[in-house]
């Protein structure tokens, strides 16, 4: 089998066309050049045959777009992010783009080298869930320019367009809702620290029991991982006094901390209480299905997608900052204590 790549020449010939001509028509300009129906059917016809491939690098070089869009997320094994690469990724089809999908494994130099090597494929623009404090990287590329969006996580005092949930809202009615059932020892598997959505959590979960008038809960963890859920409900169960209820700050922590609970025979909620933070199909399938504080993800997608392409289209618009409400689920995981 031969390897040879089908040039717009090897058409030309077949078709018994100039290489112009050919040209015009592959790329939608056959119309414009009064090329007729009868040598564009033809034309179409012999590329079709020959499994003619666009030379996308040189249509990039002569027009300047890429109609390429990329999305960095601190990690794909999180369902939370998958979701929302899946959904980013179809909202973004619909402009006729594709996207370069990266995962930065909740690392900030990943996330630099990965910007750096994006940026040079001519990316067209950005959305970006930072996976620190660190912005300069991407502050730069946004003064030069770059259609850019924070979604989820973000910096609250940078002037860089973001949509994400209100963090401070969800965490704050959990922690009621705990607290409206009876529970006054409750517990925060918290995830990244120094993220911006993590903070206003947890802001949230202690403003929520200082109001209630209770002063000693826990506030533990430092990741957004199962094995952080796992081994800070492994060390919770060891305390003398141990928390009534749990408030898990991930989807990916709660499933740690459920492992947790079934090695140390330990029913929910007949013995402990949980909460999460984020929804997933998933957790209505657990033994237990999660009351959860769920974000309205496919609000965040279209407002960011929306805001991306208008800039894209050259649109005059100021930096968004966009914080949607966030919806308590009730489910079977919670106990009411009288």
């Amino acid at each position: 089998m031969s390897n040879h790549k089908v040039s717009i020449t090897d058409i030309a010939k077949k078709a018994g066309l100039s290489t112009t001509t050919v040209s015009r028509v592959i790329n939608g300009k056959g119309e414009q050049y009064r090329i007729s129906k009868v040598s564009q059917q033809k034309v179409l016809e012999v590329a079709k045959e020959m499994r003619y491939v666009p030379n996308l690098y040189a249509a990039n070089l002569r027009t300047g777009k890429s109609n390429t869009v990329a999305l960095i997320v601190p990690s794909l094994s999180n369902p939370f992010f998958a979701a929302i690469a899946s959904g980013l990724n179809a909202e973004i089809r619909k402009y006729g783009y594709i996207t370069i999908i990266s995962d930065s494994d909740e690392n900030f130099e990943n996330e630099k080298k990965e910007l750096e090597q994006l940026s040079a494929r001519n990316i067209e623009g950005l959305i970006i869930v930072p996976s620190g404090n660190q912005w300069r990287h991407i502050k730069e590329l946004y003064d030069q320019q770059l259609p850019i969006i924070c979604i989820d996580r973000y910096f609250e005092d940078l002037d860089l367009p973001y949509v994400s949930t209100d963090n401070y809202d969800g965490a704050f009615h959990a922690t009621k809702y705990l607290i409206n059932n009876g529970h006054v020892s409750i517990a925060c598997i918290q995830g990244v620290k120094e993220s911006t959505p993590n903070r206003l959590r947890v802001k949230g979960f202690k403003e929520a029991l200082e109001q209630s008038g209770i002063r000693d809960y826990w506030v533990v963890g430092d990741d957004f991982t199962i094995q952080n859920g796992y081994l800070e409900t492994k060390l919770l169960m060891q305390q003398k006094v141990r928390p009534t209820a749990i408030f898990t700050l991930s989807n990916t922590i709660a499933m740690g901390c459920i492992k947790a609970l079934k090695e140390e025979n330990i029913r929910i909620p007949q013995d402990v209480s949980i909460i999460t933070f984020d929804e997933h199909p998933y957790l209505d399938y657990l033994s237990t299905p999660l009351s959860c504080v769920a974000q309205p993800v496919n609000d965040i997608i279209r407002i960011a997608v929306k805001f991306l392409f208008s800039k894209l289209e050259n649109k005059d618009m100021n930096a968004i900052k966009v914080l949607l409400k966030p919806k308590i689920i009730i489910k079977d995981s919670v106990k009411t204590i009288l």
